[in-house]
């Protein structure tokens, strides 16, 4: 088994002059792999068998196993393996197969906590509540209240405190209280204010003499760092939810670790593309005094573990015909990446609001609008099968098509652009309409220069518009089409109508064309 760490490391010095460690621990954490069990290409999607005997390929479990088992026998003193949420979502092996992958996976690798990421809610309480049958690790979120679901009452703490040797360290978590708009946690499942809950647990665990205690969040990483500079009492704080990459590489949007009012932060990336690790040493108040650590890149310098490729191959064996079916040809790389499909208009956003609108345009519709996060990947140049279009479409959405008011559909375009500064998923990606952006402006006037095909908005003209079933009952902010005329949710998978659209333009040339324009 060999492996190797090709990712820098940085040291951070939490205090001067500090007294020889009283404690050290080793972390490891993952963060947002959404069902990736198979090794990703550069684009985060699908990638060859052939291009992952040339190297070319990353992550995937197999290559997760041997990392962390090589860091474990690595590690001087205790180790931790933690995991930030959103296991469930985003490849054929959770269509098939739900979160028991998940389960079996984590439990071969004794992961020590999870927290509840917004996608452990896709299959709704129903999903989760299946996986927690499967686990024996606590699984955390200190700010849902689930006493009133049947399936999960008493199963979800709001913490736990993990003695890996001599001392404890309390784990606490909190979920992006957004969830109900971006999965389907059902009305039993009550959220409350993250920034109060976590204070709370953490006073309860400190009174309880817990002096160490890591948060461990899916809540995102502007979130987090707001979250270090509202609670006291938080050692470390481990993140997932908004898919960021820190470090000193290229693309990384901050340190590894991001300090925030005196706390460290961290954060591993998605899809198992990096394995976070680092070691923390606390005196013998428990304070933190030291923290050195880095991503690691999983590359084709990690030997996948041989077993797991087995077994991973057994169960992509029903998977294979659907995904292997070449639906048709792309004449240049297509980009679903999260940085751009949520922030501006990207080639994969029009490909996929292009096809919705193609496929309705008999019906009187006129305008088509899906929400960036509903992208999940990219695809690369050259044959695409079907496979791909799933990974980018995995969520099993039907077309829906209702009528609205422009005045309405200017309020959508807003939601859709009130939280671009956190990378949400609700980005309104468009065709046959154009607007302008101004991500600067206060929320509600961000939008303006809204035009149909070619002509001004009219606030007061009923529209027929586009999207997928998640949107128009409300998914993602959009509550304004809830009650929209004329709605039927029972079209067509939006993936297979995505694919049929790539094929009848094949060899599809992905563009934009500036129907969204974002002001400097």
């Amino acid at each position: 088994m060999s492996f190797r760490l090709l990712t820098s490391v940085a040291a951070l010095a939490l205090s001067a002059g500090a007294a020889s460690a009283d404690y050290s621990l080793t972390i490891l954490h993952t963060n947002d792999f959404h069902d990736r069990f198979e090794p990703i290409s550069k684009y985060d999607s699908t990638c060859s068998s052939e291009d992952n005997t040339e190297g070319k390929c990353f992550g995937g479990i197999a290559r997760l196993v041997t990392a962390i088992e090589a860091a474990r026998a690595g590690a001087e003193g205790d180790v931790l393996l933690l995991d930030a949420g959103d296991q469930f979502q985003g490849s054929l092996f959770f269509t098939q197969y739900g979160g028991d992958l998940a389960a079996e996976f984590m439990t071969k690798l004794n992961y020590d906590a999870m927290a509840v990421g917004n996608h452990e809610f896709d299959k709704g309480p129903e999903g989760l509540s299946a996986f927690l049958d499967n686990v024996s690790f606590p699984v955390l979120s200190a700010n849902i209240d689930v006493s009133q679901n049947n399936l999960l009452a008493g199963r979800v703490a709001k913490s736990a405190v993990l003695e890996p040797g001599s001392e404890k360290i309390g784990i606490i978590s909190v979920l992006a209280e957004d969830t109900p708009e971006t999965s389907s946690p059902g009305n039993t499942v009550i959220f409350s204010p993250s920034i109060d809950a976590a204070q709370a647990e953490i006073d309860r665990l400190t009174a309880e003499g817990v002096n160490k205690i890591i948060l461990l969040t899916h809540v995102g990483y502007k979130a987090d760092i707001h979250l270090a500079e509202s609670l006291s009492g938080v050692d470390l704080i481990i993140g997932g939810h908004s898919h960021t990459l820190l470090g000193d590489m290229d693309g990384a949007e901050g340190p590894y670790p991001t300090m925030a009012n005196g706390t460290p932060i961290v954060t591993a990336y998605a899809y198992g593309k990096y394995l976070g690790e680092m070691k923390v040493t606390f005196d013998d108040a428990g304070t933190l005094t030291g923290l050195t650590g880095a991503p690691m890149l999983l590359d084709a310098s990690v030997a996948e573990d041989e077993a797991t490729v087995a077994r991973v191959a057994e169960l992509a064996g029903p998977l294979d015909e659907m995904r292997q079916t070449i639906v048709a040809e792309a004449a240049e790389p297509i980009d679903g990446d999260r940085t751009s499909c949520r922030a501006m208009e990207c080639t994969m956003g029009n490909l996929v609001a292009d096809a919705m609108l193609d496929r309705v345009k008999d019906q009187g519709i006129e305008i088509a609008i899906q929400n960036g996060g509903g992208l999940r990947a990219s695809i690369d140049a050259g044959e695409v099968t079907m496979g791909e279009v799933i990974s980018v479409l995995p969520f099993q959405n039907t077309l829906s098509t209702f009528q609205v008011t422009g005045a309405t559909m200017i309020a959508a375009l807003e939601n859709g652009a009130s939280q671009m500064e956190e990378g949400a998923g609700r980005f309104a990606q468009v065709a046959g309409l154009s607007y302008t952006v101004d991500p600067k402006a206060e929320v509600g006037s961000r939008i303006s220069d809204v035009k149909v095909g070619g002509e001004p908005i009219d606030p007061e003209k009923l529209y027929g518009v586009v999207s997928n079933n998640y949107v128009r009952n409300g998914g993602d902010g959009y509550k304004m089409f809830v009650d929209a005329q004329n709605a039927y949710d029972f079209g067509p998978d939006l993936a297979d109508v995505t694919a049929e659209f790539i094929a009848a333009n094949a060899p599809y040339t992905p563009y934009t064309d500036g129907r969204i324009t974002v002001k400097e």
